[in-house]
């Protein structure tokens, strides 16, 4: 299989380049002779402000692309503004962006709740809603939103292969589950109860939600201790993942614990819960390199990375699988944008961001690549099972495909 390699500094982003250099230059608004200018919400301040360095990372991207000379010849402007987590600011400063600013594309906004916010208007704005980052499949609608793609993995996807994972070597875990309420912790939970098939009403001994605004998940943990689960998987985000961990661990609890990509970051959700020996044995998955880990030391695309925080993010820990994700994210924002060529159009941009074929970032792991369509959107659908290994997420098993993982 033939694959599409994005490097830091691919000659197709510097100043000159256009796979449509032939043809007649189209502007919608954002765009022009010399400038991109696209726009984002980012959690600055607020519950997730720790994701914040998402949008410093992407800005700075750009920043260090145009000093090389821009994207086909022209510079990127990333306007990244702060919502706050806060669904009304987030369109209070989305509608800021696309009436005001007049940028071309709203590009990886944080969150699930901001977007869902902004989906519907955007999308009777016909302006691409691009790269979400959240998993939930309402972004993967192409009747209902024809102008929004996501980026992250689904958590469906992701939670069949949780169930994969547990068919072929827990078959008779007694599992209990804790998962934010809404479209995160609904869909997680559809993908699992798919996945396990038939065994879910016998080996799913519990389900517990909670909501944004709680205080603690203390009372959940013990709920599902009490319901004698040998096994926890936690679909929370923000403080409430490291609240589960330390509650476990102050009661005694001591199952196989399987935490959903966004609650497995080890300096947001490991590291708060307190000293890393405890999440030792937790699984997860996985899709990019960790660029701490020793076994990619010699990686190029590691190494780019690594020059690049050194450079342009100096003050932030690159180790830190946030900056990674923006980064990552950053990376192939800017590939959609040269595959545009000439054609800056609003409808060209969603073209292209959804005709991705076999391409592969500097920080994806080898064998996973990004693959999407207009009727199947989100671009990741290969995971590779994890387990901590006190420093370290270590590989279990093969690279899965999400389609292949139902029972």
């Amino acid at each position: 299989m033939k694959q599409i390699f994005v490097p830091i500094l691919a000659a197709a982003v510097l100043a000159g380049f256009s796979c449509a250099a032939e043809a007649q230059k189209k502007y919608d608004p954002g765009a022009s002779d010399t400038e991109i200018k696209i726009g984002q919400t980012m959690s600055y301040s607020g519950p997730l402000s720790a994701f914040g360095l998402e949008g410093r990372v992407e800005a700075a991207y750009f920043a260090m692309l145009n000093e090389k000379g821009g994207i086909n010849g022209r510079k990127v402007t990333l306007l990244s503004l702060d919502d706050g987590y806060s669904p009304p600011k987030t369109v209070e400063q989305t509608r800021k962006l696309v009436e005001l600013e007049n940028v071309l594309a709203i590009v990886s906004s944080l969150g699930t709740a901001p977007n869902i916010a902004i989906q519907k208007y955007l999308n009777a704005k016909k302006v691409p809603q691009l790269l979400v980052l959240s998993g939930v499949s309402r972004w993967d609608d192409p009747e209902g939103s024809p102008w929004t793609m996501s980026f992250l993995p689904a958590y469906e996807s992701e939670a069949k292969i949780f169930a994969k994972y547990l068919l072929q070597n827990r078959p008779n875990a007694k599992v209990g589950t804790l998962s934010l309420n809404g479209d995160v912790g609904g869909d997680f939970m559809r993908g699992l109860h798919e996945g396990l098939g038939d065994k879910a009403a016998t080996m799913i001994v519990k389900e517990t939600t909670y909501d944004s605004t709680d205080t603690s998940v203390d009372s959940q943990i013990l709920s599902l201790q009490n319901a004698g689960a040998d096994t926890l998987i936690l679909a929370a985000v923000g403080k409430f993942p490291p609240q589960a961990i330390r509650k476990s661990y102050d009661i005694g609890w001591k199952p196989l614990t399987m935490l959903f990509s966004p609650a497995s970051t080890i300096r947001t959700s490991l590291e708060p819960a307190g000293p890393l020996e405890r999440a030792v044995g937790f699984m997860s998955t996985v899709w990019m390199k960790a660029p701490s880990d020793p076994q990619w030391a010699d990686d190029k695309g590691v190494r780019d990375y690594h020059d690049f925080m050194k450079k342009y993010m100096p003050d932030a820990n690159p180790d830190d699988e946030v900056p990674a994700l923006g980064y990552s994210t950053a990376q192939l924002a800017a590939y959609i944008l040269q595959q545009c060529g000439d054609d800056l159009t609003r409808e060209n941009l969603m073209r292209q961001a959804l005709s991705l074929h076999d391409v592969s970032l500097g920080l994806m792991l080898p064998g996973i690549v990004l693959n999407n369509s207009p009727q199947a959107r989100n671009p990741i659908k290969q995971f590779q099972m994890v387990r901590f290994d006190g420093k370290e997420w270590a590989p279990v098993g093969p690279i899965l495909r999400a389609d292949d993982a139902a029972h």
